[in-house]
């Protein structure tokens, strides 16, 4: 009489042929990412991980072409000298950018990256020298005589604020766009909230511009992180810096503005 084989016999077949299954399963898979390009191979980690097509263009032009109106139509005495000179650069490298890169920001060039930091740049300078001097001024007792125009002005330097915030962010996270497109660097400088819950967000969801825009607008209204969290030192400082500005110029242009008002 021959033996039947045991429930333990079983098991361990069974356990066999699903680990067998599955080997044949993964060769299939490394077989078939082995054709892709490089950075194309990791198709199943999350966007903002991998290689991209890289991110529309027009939000971010949009928005620099706001920063330049609201600063072409500051009152004089709160510009640079001649009024219309950094607008026209920033106009000029904002036109040479969109030009290399119409519709996505995927392109990479060390002179197309400089000249993205130098319109930014450029944009931050004349922000600050407006920010400085209405800040002056309105310690001084010299600006604020009515409450709307000073409301305005303040309205736009604190809105071209945002907007110069948004920028740094957006340029600095990861290397930049063009680094987060290509997924050379795998730590974030930002947390959002969907790298914290990946389930709750399209496989291809990756940050983009009007992300970095929103997370400038709630630090310099919160004067703090809200779901977005500074890991990098510099986000850190920089999101300090952001805050204290804002802190600041609210803080005047309110106070002078209530006091005009009575």
């Amino acid at each position: 009489m021959t033996d039947q084989p045991s429930e333990h016999q079983h098991g361990a077949h069974y356990l066999t042929e699903v680990l067998r299954r599955q080997t044949a399963h993964l060769e299939k898979v490394l077989h078939a990412d082995a054709h892709l390009p490089d950075c194309f191979q990791d198709v199943h980690l999350p966007a903002w991980l991998r290689c991209t097509e890289g991110e529309q263009r027009l939000p971010v032009t949009i928005t620099v072409v706001i920063a330049i109106f609201l600063q072409a139509v500051l009152p004089h005495r709160f510009a640079l000298q001649p009024h219309y000179l950094l607008p026209g650069l920033e106009a000029v490298l904002a036109g040479g950018l969109v030009a290399a890169n119409p519709r996505r920001i995927n392109r990479q060039s060390r002179a197309l990256r400089g000249m993205s930091l130098v319109l930014i740049g450029v944009i931050t300078v004349a922000n600050t020298y407006s920010a400085i001097r209405l800040v002056w001024e309105l310690v001084g007792g010299r600006a604020g005589e009515s409450a709307g125009p000073l409301l305005a002005t303040g309205t736009a330097i604190w809105g071209t604020n945002v907007i110069v915030f948004g920028l740094w962010y957006w340029e600095l996270d990861r290397g930049g766009p063009v680094a987060r497109a290509l997924g050379h660097r795998a730590h974030p400088d930002f947390l959002f909230t969907q790298m914290q819950a990946p389930e709750m967000a399209p496989p291809d969801w990756e940050p983009a511009f009007l992300d970095y825009l929103y997370l400038s607008f709630t630090n310099a209204t919160a004067f703090s992180p809200t779901d977005v969290m500074p890991l990098a030192r510099w986000a850190k400082m920089t999101m300090l810096v952001q805050s204290a500005v804002s802190i600041v110029a609210v803080a005047l242009v309110v106070a002078r503005a209530v006091n005009v008002l009575k």
